[in-house]
């Protein structure tokens, strides 16, 4: 039989290739009906069908004129904007942040799109009229859910679960459809609205003055009404002084009640009106800069603007309190001034709270923030406001790359040398400092600034081979000295009296004559938790998660072991299941360990922590930082939150509590690190007053790392590192891809990462590392296996390799027995 060619329509027809938020490797194509064609925009949101019965709203990349070559296309069912809601750049970002990073533009656009631009598809039971009002045969369940059905015609999956109070209503559910008591119907909704606030207007009657003043003296009605007499008075004393006012404040504010507003109300004195607000406050839009910039600050200024006459991104390398911030601050003016718009990015939400309100007073209401932690609502009015340019500049962490700004001047990657700008899980695993400099090159003269103390060894190379600019700022502002280094050599306590010591007498004693000259202190450990595990002390046995190969950490503030990699909690152990025996020894130690000791160290003093547990909240981070900032703390614990940027101006002493923890790391990145956290952890120390001290607990002092660290040389470790990383081939000399393979099968991933390698052989052989277990080797119930690609800097080679590893995961899937193995590419992994 002959097989027709597919549908292609006489006249002209117009298809939309559609970016929907599934993780599809190719765009599909959707025909564009004739009523919709002037609607159908790039960029706007559309409602598609696909397959049976499922809706998505998807994206319009590209309208075309081109049929699909081996589908019929359906048509799309509606257009969901007026305007589009992302531009051409986004679109563009989107699609090379697939291509690099190895993943696809569907993915990318879950990642980018806030929560309600990605509507959902929501079921909906629709009552069936033929099914009469006889519900006598039905179980109790299904008869209250088919009377509110009788009654409402239509009810939503959520309210079925509020009628039922319960969760699990999806066999009642089936049972009422396959009785066609009830149908399907599948429902796309925008789950974004606005907020509204009641608003207290008083009445046009009484808009002039003579009215106004008859109501007051004459009226006999309100003369007798004594409360909501003086409530009108509070009311009008607020419309002078303040304008409008909502019906929340002027209650609080008068403290009238509700009934006397409702009267003025019923009266026809006031009216009441609901209108919609921003759930972001706004401030005032003004600028301001009223601070002095020293010299040293004044030529790496200048060298900046010169740099940027000649390339577009340009690497600051400044010293922890050389004053950077005030340098951006002079670059984001400039752009201000010229009506653009600026992105200043910053690695961790917990920075972003001190920043915003240090911007805020020299940029007011022309900035806003942008971050995981706001609630969906306040992201799409973010948004929108980024779209339409009334924003001027955005600060946020790594997200906020994908907003859709108007017309972009300058990208600030503050404290660039961050491995928070990467993305672990999900895909796309970009990193957002890359991404960046590739989003400014498709805005016209749009530049950007690296800022760190600590560069990247990728980032400082660049600059040194001139493909980046570099500017140097070497001091402190104020010419303030950077802080003394000590290093407390740990193996001279190794006694039976030091056996549990973990805050050892020279750094307790430091932080002991800190408080007496009412001085704060940072204590550095990067580990969270009271104690990182158990072990019982007669056969060794330590409590392990069942479903990852990690060992439990124990958290004493909730009396349960947790698990760090799948967040499964367990009852503490108190019997071991191998020998029986009731001895566990707890080993390594937490923030939480290190503030209990603390708190029996020093009784008196106010300790805070600083964790992912204890910034959980929105604004929890802020709250603490400044409850630190106003000195109701002494002393500070924290992991990697407390290194990041902070300002703060009373720390005189920093502690690294475990500094070989640090220096242990089996990666090949472990030295770079370790001098990043030490130098950035060691910046908190006397920024403002005097010099500050860093005191390093360790069991190996002479470490060529440590010794770097006292003497600030960056420099000299970086020297020392690159012939290593060109010797065994390591960034910045290679690109890395790492392909993680995942199964519940143990033997079918290892076979499965066998075979990838031996197809990679042929062409990639010198360049393939492993199939290897990596060091934790079970996660989420998933058997994990490894191949590391070390690929030379070369363009071709790289995308062909690309190519090839997607082509060879989807030959992989093809086999029955490797269908469930999950491959997932990292490229520039960390």
């Amino acid at each position: 039989m002959k097989h027709e060619l597919p549908y292609q329509s006489a006249a002209a027809t117009d298809f939309a290739e559609v970016v929907i938020p599934l993780a599809l490797p190719l765009n599909y194509t959707w025909a564009v009906p004739e009523h919709l064609k002037e609607a159908a925009l790039v960029g706007c949101r559309v409602e598609v069908n696909l397959g049976k019965s499922k809706k998505y709203a998807g994206v319009i990349k590209r309208v075309h004129q081109t049929p699909p070559e081996f589908f019929e296309a359906k048509e799309l069912v509606s257009v969901l904007d007026a305007a589009p809601v992302v531009f051409e750049s986004q679109l563009q970002l989107w699609e090379w942040m697939a291509r690099y990073y190895m993943c696809t533009e569907g993915e990318v656009m879950a990642a980018a799109l806030p929560a309600h631009f990605k509507l959902s598809s929501e079921t909906i039971l629709v009552f069936n009229e033929e099914a009469g009002d006889d519900f006598t045969e039905l179980d109790h369940e299904a008869f209250l859910v088919a009377e509110a059905l009788l009654l409402r015609k239509e009810l939503k999956l959520t309210e079925v679960q509020l009628i039922l109070d319960s969760s699990h209503v999806y066999p009642v559910v089936n049972r009422l459809i396959q009785g066609k008591i009830c149908y399907v119907w599948e429902s796309l909704k925008d789950s974004y609205s606005p907020k509204k606030e009641t608003y207290v207007l008083l009445h046009p009657d009484y808009d002039n003055e003579a009215a106004l003043e008859r109501l007051l003296n004459t009226d006999t009605k309100l003369q007798r009404a004594e409360k909501q007499l003086e409530l009108l008075l509070g009311y009008l004393h607020f419309q002078k002084t303040e304008g409008s006012i909502t019906k929340q404040a002027l209650l609080k504010k008068t403290g009238a009640s509700e009934a006397q507003l409702k009267g003025l109300a019923d009266k026809g004195i006031l009216m009441l009106e609901k209108r919609s607000v921003d759930r972001i406050r706004s401030l005032p839009k003004d600028i301001r800069i009223n601070f002095e910039l020293s010299a040293a600050q004044s030529a790496a200024l200048e060298n900046i603007r010169t740099v940027f006459k000649e390339k577009d991104v340009c690497l600051l390398h400044g010293v922890t309190s050389s004053g950077k911030t005030e340098l951006y601050i002079h670059l984001i003016e400039e752009q201000i001034r010229q009506g653009r718009q600026v992105l200043y990015m910053l690695p961790e939400i917990a920075l972003t709270s001190q920043t915003i309100r240090r911007l805020q007073r020299h940029f007011g209401g022309h900035i806003g923030v942008y971050h995981s932690r706001f609630s969906q609502n306040e992201r799409v009015e973010i948004w929108n406001k980024v779209k339409d340019g009334s924003l001027k500049i955005v600060l946020g962490a790594r997200s906020s790359l994908f907003l859709p700004f108007q017309d972009l001047g300058m990208i600030i990657c503050d404290e660039e040398h961050d491995p928070s700008y990467k993305q672990m899980e999900p895909a796309p695993r970009y990193h957002a400092r890359d991404a960046a400099i590739y989003f400014a090159s498709l805005f016209k003269g749009c530049k950007v600034l690296l800022g760190s103390a600590t560069p990247s060894f990728e980032s400082y190379n660049n600059a040194l081979t001139e493909k980046y600019g570099l500017v140097q700022l070497t001091e402190r502002f104020g010419n303030i000295k950077l802080p003394e280094i000590e290093l407390v050599d740990t193996r001279r306590y190794r006694t039976k009296e030091f056996a549990d010591t973990i805050i050892f007498p020279p750094l307790a004693e430091s932080i002991r004559s800190t408080l007496e000259r009412n001085k704060q202190v940072i204590l550095f450990q990067n580990r969270r938790g009271y104690t990182p595990y158990q072990r019982c002390n007669t056969c060794g046995w330590v409590p392990q998660c069942k479903y990852c190969d990690v060992s439990l950490n124990y958290h004493k503030v909730y009396n349960k072991l947790v698990c760090h990699y799948c967040g499964t909690n367990y009852p503490l152990m108190v019997t071991c299941p191998g020998c029986g025996g009731h001895d566990f020894i707890q080993k390594q130690f937490g923030t939480e360990r290190v503030e209990e000791v603390l708190q029996e160290l020093l009784p008196h003093a106010h300790i805070g922590r600083m964790d992912v547990d204890t910034v959980r909240g929105k604004h929890a981070h802020d709250q603490l930082i400044q409850t630190f900032e106003q000195q109701k703390l002494n002393i500070l614990v924290g992991t990697q939150m407390v290194v990041k940027g902070l300002d703060f101006e009373h720390v005189e002493l920093v502690g690294i509590v475990d500094a070989d923890g640090i220096l242990s790391f089996a990666d090949f990145r472990v030295n770079e690190r370790a001098f990043q956290l030490m130098e950035q952890v060691s910046g908190r120390a006397g920024r403002k007053h005097g010099v500050g001290k860093v005191m390093v607990q360790t069991t190996q002092p002479e470490h060529p790392v440590l010794l770097q660290v006292q003497r600030h040389n960056y420099r000299a470790l970086f020297d020392d590192e690159l012939p290593k990383r060109e010797q065994f081939g390591y960034p910045p000399y290679t690109r890395l891809i790492r392909l993680t393979f995942k199964n519940k099968i143990k033997d079918v991933v290892k076979d499965a990462a066998a075979l990838f390698a031996s197809g990679l052989q042929d062409q990639y052989g010198r360049f393939v590392m492993g199939p290897s277990e990596p060091l934790i080797n079970k996660v989420r119930n998933q058997y994990l296996m490894e191949l590391l690609l070390k690929l030379p800097r070369n363009t071709r080679l790289i995308t062909q390799c690309k190519q090839d590893i997607l082509f060879k995961i989807a030959a992989l899937h093809q086999e029955k027995r490797y269908k469930s193995v999950v491959v997932i590419p990292d490229v520039d992994m960390l």
